[in-house]
């Protein structure tokens, strides 16, 4: 892979790993269901006038807009407000690869091999460690509601494979006309009404819209779009690894800027997660080596 391309898997990566600090301000201004409306209103909009729609059908994009902009970001959104530490929350809803897994298990009849299981119980031993000191900081909700959040970002990866090839781009944008209204719809009944939403949307400082353009543009558009260009010229071996940085950058963002304490729990909770995706993800490769020299 030239350096320029691995330059952009870095910049990806670090782009939806300090996502997280951007997540936290911007919530400081923003009730986390309307926050998370306003990201998916402007990922469709104006883009929707200048990509066509994909070739999939409706029921498709609809079960993936909900998935990805209900499921996964309108409820992290609502964990990291008060329920998680948003290093925590980008390393715990790395689970979406075993939710994954697990479906393709499901419904593509895949078995699940030894190595996977060795690498789920790594990982959930580094959940269970995170379970055991929660505090102010990190509920035993807060981890729930994001381990769901892993979840819809598995149900999320689930149907858009089964989309097959398509510009990703583009599915993301006609996807998210599906992720708003529900988002809207709670916020509405659940975040204060329309009177108080209007205000907050005219008292949000120019930081946090900031902050929605980069969820929106940066997070959603870029990053998925970036991402789909990278695994269309070059093989998924040399392209899948890179998301494994994600919560280093997360959690490295939240201890700079959020000043998110690093104490040795969290790195052995974290080291053990990533360890577990590790295995998960080059033990195939790594065993076809072994074979190969011995």
């Amino acid at each position: 892979m030239p350096v320029s391309h691995l330059l952009l898997a870095l910049g990806i990566v670090a782009v939806w790993g300090t996502n997280f600090v951007v997540i936290k301000n911007s919530l400081t201004a923003f009730p986390p269901f309307y926050f998370a409306a306003l990201r998916y209103f402007f990922a469709f909009l104006p883009m929707v006038f200048f990509v066509p729609r994909p070739k999939v059908s409706w029921s498709n994009l609809c079960i993936y807009g909900l998935a990805t902009g209900l499921g996964q970001f309108g409820v992290m959104y609502y964990a990291i407000n008060g329920q998680i530490s948003p290093g925590l929350a980008s390393l715990v809803v790395q689970t979406q690869v075993f939710f994954t897994i697990g479906f393709a298990m499901l419904f593509a009849k895949e078995g699940l091999k030894l190595y996977q299981a060795i690498a789920l119980t790594v990982a959930i031993t580094g959940l269970g460690i995170i379970a055991l000191h929660t505090d102010s900081t990190t509920t035993f909700l807060g981890l729930a509601l994001v381990v769901f959040a892993g979840f819809s970002w598995g149900i999320a990866n689930t149907v858009s494979r089964k989309a097959g090839s398509i510009n990703m781009l583009s599915y993301v944008v006609w996807a998210s006309a599906f992720s708003t209204p529900p988002l809207v719809l709670i916020a509405l009944v659940f975040e204060g009404g329309s009177l108080h939403l209007w205000e907050v949307t005219l008292q949000a400082p120019v930081g946090a819209w900031i902050g929605v353009l980069w969820q929106s543009w940066g997070n959603t558009l870029f990053g998925y779009a970036a991402w789909g260009w990278l695994l269309s010229k070059h093989p998924a071996t040399a392209v899948a690894p890179a998301p494994l940085l994600v919560p280093i950058f997360g959690m490295g963002a939240s201890a700079l800027f959020l000043d998110e304490s690093m104490p040795a729990w969290k790195i052995m909770a974290a080291s053990l997660v990533i360890t577990g995706l590790i295995i998960n993800l080059f033990w195939p490769s790594l065993r076809q080596q072994i074979r190969r020299y011995f």
